[in-house]
């Protein structure tokens, strides 16, 4: 995939998007926070067919394979066919994502008092499942054995005095508004990416729809939960038990119209049932408009 050349007003985390329609351009400056700008979706899928996948998956040895990892890989293929839900606000303009960044949230241990760490783990637009579960499980080693890199930033803010650090994320504000904020900072920024995923299911709790941060620029934000066994009403008028997960996202509606939404989350759902389709790279990587 060809790098474009960087023009002025781009970003280093993004190429600024200068064609989008005129109500795309405006709402922004309309709807000033991501808070303001939320979309709520609910959705259930059958699980039947992807924890047969996920059992063939370990049995070819990786054996922490599961439903993440499905979501995660689902997730980055959609990406690499619905480029515009990758996109972001910053400075009040819309941009597209060189890449794809995903937010995780992982306990050092499951323990209650295991304190909780935020993962940042990019991936290529035309990742598989199994490179998607590579990148993913050897982050999460890396982190069980040494402390993140966020933790290591966490630490440093957590040692500034309130009023002061309250000067200081002002500032990290107008930084980030004006596409300054050091790359450094940005790499391990939980704020800054594509999007955030975190299990309910570990908990063994429904999803939640977890509210957008307004500081960063992350767009989307999904939960999913526990399995579930339903009974449902076959073709036939018979009734069987099937199992399902629920998931949600919230969505920041300024990036993208609710069709490519719409068909976006479409496709996300076909590949959670048809988990068999992300063993191989997509045909083509479709690029976003200019």
């Amino acid at each position: 995939m060809e790098q474009r050349k960087r023009r002025f007003g781009d970003r280093s985390e993004g190429r600024r998007i200068r064609t989008i329609p005129p109500i795309d351009r405006v709402s922004p400056y309309i709807m000033k926070t991501r808070n303001s700008s939320s979309n709520f979706i609910a959705d259930s899928v059958d699980i039947e067919a992807m924890e047969k996948y996920i059992h063939e998956k370990r049995k070819e040895g990786l054996d922490d394979f599961g439903i993440l990892h499905v979501l995660l890989a689902a997730y980055v293929r959609t990406v690499s066919q619905k480029p515009s839900i990758n996109r972001f606000i910053s400075g009040q303009k819309v941009f597209a994502r060189h890449n794809i960044q995903a937010m995780i949230t992982v306990k050092k241990e499951m323990r209650a008092e295991s304190p909780d760490t935020v993962i940042k783990v990019v991936f290529p637009r035309d990742a598989t499942a199994t490179q998607v579960y590579a990148i993913l499980n050897a982050e999460i080693q890396k982190n069980k054995q040494e402390e993140s890199n966020f933790d290591d930033v966490a630490k440093v803010f957590n040692y500034i005095p309130g009023l002061l650090l309250k000067f200081v994320v002002w500032l990290l504000n107008l930084l980030d508004y004006f596409g300054l904020i050091p790359k450094g900072l940005l790499a391990v920024s939980p704020f800054h990416g594509s999007i955030y995923i975190t299990s309910m299911g570990s908990l063994g709790i429904p999803p939640i729809f977890h509210h957008l941060y307004d500081f960063g620029n992350v767009p989307l934000f999904c939960s999913f939960g526990a399995k579930q066994k339903r009974y449902e009403l076959q073709a036939d008028g018979s009734v069987a038990e099937r199992k399902h997960i629920d998931y949600c996202f919230v969505t920041d509606e300024r990036i993208c119209d609710g069709f490519n939404y719409a068909s976006a989350f479409k496709l996300t759902k076909t590949f959670l049932r048809n988990p068999a389709l992300l063993d191989t790279p997509p045909e083509t990587v479709v690029e976003d408009i200019d």
